[in-house]
């Protein structure tokens, strides 16, 4: 991720980050081999998909509506995404 000019988050290191030419970000989340990217613009998200796949096999599952067992919940006309682990309680 590096090579892309993507920058590993100081925080977790699973997390890469990177502004897109709108000057918005992207984020590349990685867990074993599950991912999740998140971007204002489905194009940037495809174009960073083209770009891993070119490199690894990969399955495009969609839409993302769990991970790491939690479930993703989105508002667009909000500009918002939420987090829940609801199944849990």
């Amino acid at each position: 991720m590096l090579e892309l000019g993507y920058n590993k988050s100081p925080y977790d290191c699973c997390v890469y980050h990177s502004k897109v030419e709108d000057g918005s970000m992207i984020y590349l989340v990685l867990y074993v081999d599950d991912m999740l990217i998140a971007a204002r613009s489905k194009s940037d998200i495809q174009k960073l998909k083209g770009l891993l796949s070119a490199e690894f096999e990969m399955k495009d599952l969609g839409a993302a509506q769990k991970i790491l067992g939690m479930e993703i919940y989105t508002d667009m006309s909000k500009k918002k995404l939420f987090l829940s682990e609801k199944s849990y309680i």
